[in-house]
């Protein structure tokens, strides 16, 4: 999967910055554990960490493209993800006259820039990020995929630009320091409710997903090359099942290429089931099986499980069912609570900011042990986004809260804020704010109205902000341990035509998901095929409760840097009365979220600015 990272200065002579661009790289040593290189040029300095997926002999990076008759570098890449459809791209581009000297989809980035210029990035389906110096031109260009399954961050210092795949990167040129405003602490403080670009850190940015970062000196322009585009939808029920299956045949065939081992990432679930049944298929016809698959489960869960409105059954014996049925070569991964908390410090340097919890842990504990036997992984994210597969779906369709969905019940929000935070912060207007600058955006279509107005809202807002958070978790758990998570659903082929299928025909059946049911049921057992939505597993043991109990009230009594932010009464009063959580849809628990705050203020030396 790799990391990337970078300096643009048109000042100076980054000839001699070599050492900087490395440092910067290498704080992304884990996003790329096999390699490490770096180019540097008077105006510009590439670095690159590799996991080394695809050719791992000959695609070494960064990349350059040599032509002419003396052989001449004429452009330089560092490139992060993958480009899933490159060995068709590969093909017209030898038809155009190309000639390839390793079998790395790196190669094909560089040739498609030549052949087709900066255009060449809309012929690309995968998961992407990627700083192409062309040196003609003196010109870099950012590309980021479609829905944003890659990162790509920047920041603009006074004569040029620095880049790379998570902050860190940035901050380790000595040109950035981490800073927070009021508007960086509506991210630290909510959940998917992030405007897109926006990093939480003032002053950097993200990429926009489907943009394409041009800079030149004097002129720094974006543009976009993909979106949703909002059209009628002419097929009948049949077709658009049949649809829906051959686009994931397709794609998830093309997700099993590997130089390295390779496997799935099992819940149970019918999304996660689904990926496993055909890429299992896809390995089979090549004679590579059987597929190897994970899944996660917390110690004593047996006794421990309380459903709720995001976890309505345990995973285990839907997982049986799949790996009995499909015939893979399975293992679970065991979660001991105690490691819970141990772990949160490891997952906030993962993502660099605050996360969610337990969640973030034990996301990133399955992920440590699946690297252990695998290099890639396929897992099914994504799935509920472009089919609607959480509740709050039916609950918008039937009574619209006015809001982001998945927020539908929070009271007060403002209760865990310090009195001198709230008096510049008021999160209920922030996130009302932002819920209308998201509503602006949608793109309806002509004379939508209604039902099919509001769901059009829901999966447009579900895209651009839930979607989002989720990608950045599964990036930084899975990328702190350099495991390439690869993710079928998120392929904008399958989007895009998913996108405008109305709602009436993604509910099939009456269920959650039911399109996506239809096209897979014939390749799942009925159980898993009708199985309701359950969310990943949450640590609910007694055990690691009260430590967390524990740790917060020795938070409030040592004073640390939270505790500036933070109410005190409101948290010990949620230590006492065990009320982690509000709303309908139990957002992630605030407790633990609290003790990252205060590890993050104090490990990143943050500077708060209000």
């Amino acid at each position: 999967m790799c990391g990337i990272a970078g300096w643009l200065d048109w000042e100076r002579d980054l000839t001699r910055e070599s050492g900087t661009v490395r440092r910067m790289a290498d704080t992304l040593a884990l996003r790329g554990p096999d390699d490490s290189g770096v180019w540097t040029a008077t105006r510009i300095g590439l670095g690159h960490r590799r996991l080394a997926v695809i050719d791992p002999e000959l695609g070494r990076q960064p990349m350059t493209e040599r032509g002419g008759d003396d052989g001449r570098e004429l452009a330089v890449v560092s490139f992060s993800g993958e480009i899933h459809n490159y060995r068709e791209l590969r093909t017209e581009l030898t038809a155009h006259g190309h000639r390839f000297r390793t079998a790395s989809d790196t190669e094909v980035l560089l040739a498609a820039h030549r052949e087709w210029g900066p255009k060449a990035i809309e012929r690309f389906a995968g998961m992407f990020a990627y700083a192409l110096w062309d040196i003609a031109e003196q010109t870099l260009y950012l590309g980021r995929d479609p829905l944003g399954v890659k990162p790509l961050y920047y920041a603009e210092p006074p004569s040029g630009l620095v880049f790379g795949s998570e902050p860190k990167a940035l901050f380790a040129s000595g040109l950035i320091r981490p800073e927070v405003d009021a508007e960086g602490l509506v991210d630290v403080f909510t959940v998917a409710a992030k405007r897109p670009g926006d990093a939480v850190y003032r002053g950097v940015r993200q990429l926009l997903p489907g943009h394409l970062l041009t800079v030149r000196r004097g002129a720094t322009t974006a543009r976009r090359y993909w979106q949703l585009t909002t059209a009628p939808h002419e097929d009948d029920e049949a077709t658009t099942v049949a649809t829906v299956r051959s686009l994931l045949d397709r794609i998830v065939g093309e997700q099993t290429v590997a130089d390295v081992p390779l496997g799935a990432l099992l819940s149970g679930g019918i999304d996660s089931s689904a990926i496993t049944a055909i890429g299992a298929g896809a390995l089979a016809a090549d004679d590579r099986g059987p597929l190897a698959t994970y899944s996660v489960d917390f110690a004593g869960s047996e006794d421990d499980f309380r459903a709720d409105a995001l976890h309505v059954s345990r995973d285990a014996p839907y997982v049986r069912a799949v790996v009995d049925h499909v015939g893979t070569k399975h293992s679970e991964v065991l979660v001991e609570p105690a490691s819970l908390l141990a772990e949160s410090g490891v997952t906030l340097r993962a993502r660099d900011y605050p996360g969610v919890g337990d969640l973030d842990v034990s996301l990133y504990l399955l992920f440590r042990e699946v690297r252990r036997h695998l290099t890639v992984a396929l897992s099914g994210e994504g799935a509920d986004d472009a089919f609607g597969g959480y509740p709050w779906f039916a609950s918008e369709a039937d009574h619209p809260s006015g809001g982001f969905p998945w927020s539908a019940g929070v009271k007060d929000r403002n209760a865990v804020l310090s009195p001198e935070l709230r008096g510049h912060l008021d999160l209920h207007e922030r996130l009302d704010a932002r819920y209308r600058e998201a509503l602006d955006e949608v793109p309806y279509l002509d004379g939508e109205r209604g039902i099919d107005r509001r769901m059009r809202e829901v999966y447009y807002l579900q895209h651009t902000r839930f979607l989002p958070f989720l990608l950045d978790r599964k990036d930084r758990m899975s990328m702190a341990n350099g495991l390439e998570v690869r993710v079928p659903f998120c392929d904008h082929r399958l989007v895009e035509y998913v996108w405008n299928v109305p709602w009436r025909l993604k509910r099939l059946g009456g269920s959650e998901k039911g399109l996506l049911r239809a096209a897979v049921e014939d390749a799942l057992p009925t159980e898993v095929v009708h199985r309701p939505k359950s969310g990943f597993p949450v640590g609910q043991s007694p055990e690691y409760l009260e430590s967390v109990r524990t740790a917060v009230s020795d938070m409030i009594e040592s004073d640390g840097p939270a505790m500036r932010l933070l109410d005190a009464g409101t948290l010990r009063a949620m230590v006492r009365d065990q009320a982690w959580v509000n709303g309908t849809f139990t957002p992630p628990p605030i407790l633990p979220r609290a003790l990252q705050l205060d590890d993050w203020l104090t490990a990143y030396d943050v500077r708060v600015v209000l």
